[in-house]
């Protein structure tokens, strides 16, 4: 009988894994988890966790780990397919019917792991013979521990074309070239694959030996490549495989991190270090599979590249990967090595303790992608700035999670806005007769007409006509250092919006003379900074904690932008209704939902603006609220 990993899969969902443990053991409820005094040892706090979400139990004093089925062969004591057959009948699952072809796979399986294992034991004896000379000076060389050099299974692959089969010679030669370890050409005969190489095996989750990666030891005396690994075999998927995890996902879940460094060499030499929870890639860049990985044993993953414009390149290809499949918690951090240095290299020059102070402070993915497009071009022209703008939202627009997306989308957009549109200096001065204000520019001082003085405070205190919109512009008034910041989402107000079109430009050109406070130029009396106090929004409360106020501002201005929007898509979903009536009904609701979401959003804002001490608004009865609060 053969269980696929898919099947298997599909039982573990089916199981509440608190639920089967709980039948042996008290659990109690943690947050999102269940925690309980340890049942593999004795302890008096509980350190025993258990996350139905992620499908694992972890104890953090004597690190018992596992899922469904190891709960019930290592507490219980049942066999492998007496668990499963237990839980499938609980989950009333069918086992899958014996299947002749995938029994002849598995036994292949087998037969090969015998082969890889018997191929490390010969490299590793190798190495300790005297054809192992130099490899040994090597490793040397390198400073590792004999325990590292143990531990990770150094072997020696000599420089002989035929060692191989003679050293194996209990296997047939077709099974060395199934597990990848010669080489077969037509018309010639098969040779070694791994010659005069420091061998390391490559190892699966249950650290058997499923491949090899050699490192030549002539690597300026010879055309051939630096690094060599396997190739893929029945055993073997480079693209699925990550060097070290069986190593590093213990030593995870005491560290709290796990690290993905660019080669494997560098993974022996973190763990030289004591940095025990790196992995690494093998040869390719990180692939959809491999960050699945990683993000099952830990929701931030910490990249490590080197600090040259290849580690760069890496960084970005892995973002590329990662973008896609981001989820509510689940990232990547990254750090950046100094230009030049790779971690054996960082380690030697600087200590372990500076490789882990860059581990501890890694940028997030949304900064290194910003940081990476602003300096990957020249950005002198506007259409030098409109590019970066166009690759940032490129990045966004392949994020999955809408949510996420949004937030990136906003985040990205406010850092061009204040990188494209940066606020200039102005020199305070006396004001002339006749002159608003005591500001202006040191250059000349953009001159507000009165029209659209009075349009502007008419939009102010019109507030039946256009409740949100009148509130974001008395916002912006009264935190003029926020308009610059908002222009791009201004800037698309006033085109949905083309009676807005006066107003937002007046701000826009003023921006740079108004100042923060009570007397603000655009207001000739100097009593405007008021106008809007009546308006329902907690940004506009006197006593408001201004963070607190210029941060509320950005939601308002967010919903502004969303409005037009949701409109326009609910009229597209209307205008289908003829030719797809089915598709534009389903549309139609889930927008109408949505709809329904940005006005509870609004009216929380008017709640909290309501509940302050200095509002007008805290006696005004419900209802007139919320009618105040329709979009147009």
């Amino acid at each position: 009988m053969s269980l696929s990993p898919q099947w298997l899969d599909e039982l573990r969902s089916r199981i509440t894994l608190s639920g089967v443990i709980s039948r042996t053991t008290r659990l109690q409820k943690a947050g999102h988890e269940w925690k309980a005094c340890c049942p593999f040892h004795d302890e008096k706090s509980p350190s025993f966790t258990v996350n139905d979400q992620k499908g694992f139990y972890h104890c953090f004093g004597c690190g018992a780990h596992g899922d469904a089925i190891r709960w019930m062969t290592d507490q219980r004591g049942l066999g492998f397919m007496d668990a499963v057959k237990e839980l499938a009948a609980e989950a009333g699952m069918e086992l899958p019917a014996p299947d002749p072809r995938v029994a002849r796979a598995a036994e292949q399986r087998a037969s090969l792991h015998d082969v890889t294992a018997a191929a490390q034991d010969w490299f590793r004896a190798t190495l300790q013979s005297p054809d192992g000379a130099q490899a040994r000076d090597y490793l040397q060389s390198r400073g590792f521990p004999a325990a590292i050099v143990a531990e990770f299974g150094f072997g020696f692959a000599p420089d002989n074309r035929q060692a191989l089969p003679r050293a194996l010679a209990r296997f047939d030669e077709a099974m060395l070239i199934e597990a990848g370890l010669r080489i077969t050409v037509e018309g010639k005969e098969p040779y070694d694959r791994f010659r005069n190489r420091l061998m390391l095996p490559i190892q699966d989750a249950r650290a058997r030996v499923i491949a090899f990666g050699g490192r030549i030891l002539d690597a300026g005396k010879s055309d051939a490549p630096k690094y060599l690994n396997s190739p893929d075999t029945p055993l073997f998927d480079k693209g699925r495989t990550l060097y070290n995890l069986h190593r590093a996902g213990p030593a995870s879940r005491k560290s709290g991190r796990i690290v993905v460094v660019e080669g494997y060499m560098d993974v022996v030499a973190l763990a030289a270090a004591g940095i025990a929870d790196a992995v690494a890639p093998l040869g390719t860049a990180l692939t959809e599979r491999q960050l699945e990985l990683l993000w099952r044993v830990i929701d931030v993953p910490v990249l490590c590249f080197d600090g040259d414009a290849a580690g760069q390149r890496a960084a970005m290809r892995a973002i590329g990967r990662a973008l896609p499949m981001l989820a509510p918690g689940r990232s990547l951090a990254i750090v950046n090595l100094p230009a030049g240095l790779d971690p054996d290299d960082l380690i030697r020059e600087r200590g372990a303790a500076e490789m882990e102070r860059l581990l501890a402070s890694p940028k997030s993915l949304l900064d290194l992608l910003w940081d990476f497009e602003l300096n990957a071009r020249a950005l002198d022209t506007p259409e030098d700035k409109a590019g970066l703008k166009a690759r940032l939202l490129e990045h966004v627009e392949t994020i999955a999670d809408p949510d996420i997306k949004a937030l990136y989308r906003r985040e990205l957009l406010d850092r061009f806005s204040a990188f494209a549109f940066p606020r200039k200096e102005f020199t305070p001065q006396p004001a002339r007769t006749g002159q608003r204000g005591g500001f202006r520019k040191s250059s000349a001082l953009p001159v507000i007409s009165g029209e659209v003085v009075a349009r502007l405070r008419k939009l102010v205190s019109d507030r039946g006509r256009d409740t949100l919109t009148a509130g974001v512009i008395a916002g912006l008034v009264r935190f003029p250092d926020q308009i610059q910041r908002h222009a791009e989402a201004l800037l698309c107000v006033s085109t949905a919006q083309p009676h807005l079109s006066g107003a937002v430009d007046a701000l826009l050109d003023a921006a740079e003379a108004l100042e923060s406070g009570a007397e603000l130029p655009i207001w000739p009396e100097g009593s405007g900074a008021m106008a809007g106090r009546s308006l329902p929004f907690s940004f506009l409360a006197l006593d408001a904690d201004e963070t607190d106020a210029r941060s509320a501002l950005a939601n308002a201005v967010g919903l502004l932008i969303e409005r037009p929007a949701l409109e326009a898509a609910l009229a597209r979903a209307t205008a289908r209704f003829e030719s797809d009536p089915e598709g534009a009904f389903a549309e139609q609701q889930r927008l109408l939902k949505r709809k329904l979401e940005f006005e509870a959003r609004l009216g929380q804002m008017a709640q909290q603006r309501a509940a302050g001490p200095d509002s007008a608004m805290a006696q005004m009865p419900a209802s007139d609220e919320v009618d105040e609060q329709k979009m147009d």
